[in-house]
């Protein structure tokens, strides 16, 4: 797909625009997904430009709000450089490119990369992990790491609830949730795989935002309409 297209349609959920490096990994995904799709179901959506703004877009527009873009910018690797609103993490214009500062990032229920991979294309230094049971669509999740040369990145094919019963895996700074089924079950479990004072980023419909409330162990912002949608929503929690 034309980088120049993938750029128009992506601007009203973006602020700054994103890098050449940037769209030329967004139209190498599109390729990836439309191929897989036709073997295995990844997404409803099969219409590029869909694709852009309903995947892309919503996920994009989450990472800009997780993590502000800098106004500096790698002119090595031409990258967009991003700051954790929730866990303070120097500026990396040099050095480690993953520092021990960087935040650990944990998607509950991957499926075919969304919010996850946008998110790690937005904010490179983040330490990703991806949570996918599906034997198959994680298989297409590394695939996709590997063709866009995405580093410090795991796929773990396993449940969210799996992970949070055991005590030894670390708990992270950020939890990231998107249209996952059984959205009242695993929610508990999401908030049992938060580190103190971590966030929670929520893409929801908007008729799903009152059960957040129950959750007290999380103070939630004030929840944010996604660009070009009637009733989705980015929901941010921190844990107390």
């Amino acid at each position: 797909m034309d980088t120049a297209r993938i750029a128009a349609l992506l601007e009203p959920f973006l602020e700054p625009s994103l890098s050449p490096d940037q769209l030329d990994h967004i139209s190498t995904y599109i390729d990836l997904l439309l191929l897989w799709n036709a073997r295995i179901n990844l997404t409803a959506i099969r219409h590029p430009e869909e694709i852009v703004t309903r995947h892309f877009g919503e996920s994009f527009f989450l990472a800009r709000h997780l993590f502000p873009a800098t106004a500096q910018r790698s002119q090595a690797k031409s990258q967009a450089v991003g700051s954790a609103k929730s866990k303070a993490c120097p500026e990396l214009a040099e050095g480690d490119p993953y520092p021990s500062t960087a935040p650990r990032v944990l998607d509950i229920g991957s499926g075919a990369g969304f919010p996850a991979l946008p998110l790690k294309l937005w904010a490179p230094h983040i330490h990703l992990t991806l949570v996918e049971s599906n034997q198959k669509k994680a298989t297409f999740l590394r695939e996709v790491a590997r063709a866009l040369t995405l580093t410090n990145i795991n796929v773990i094919t396993d449940r969210a609830e799996v992970l949070a019963a055991r005590p030894d895996f670390p708990r992270t700074e950020v939890v990231t949730l998107r249209a996952v089924e059984h959205f009242a079950a695993i929610l508990p479990q999401a908030v049992g795989l938060l580190a103190p004072r971590a966030t929670l980023a929520l893409l929801i419909g908007a008729a799903q935002i009152p059960y957040l409330m129950t959750l007290a162990t999380l103070k939630w912002h004030p929840p944010i309409p996604v660009p070009q949608s009637r009733t989705r929503m980015l929901s941010i929690g921190v844990r107390e």
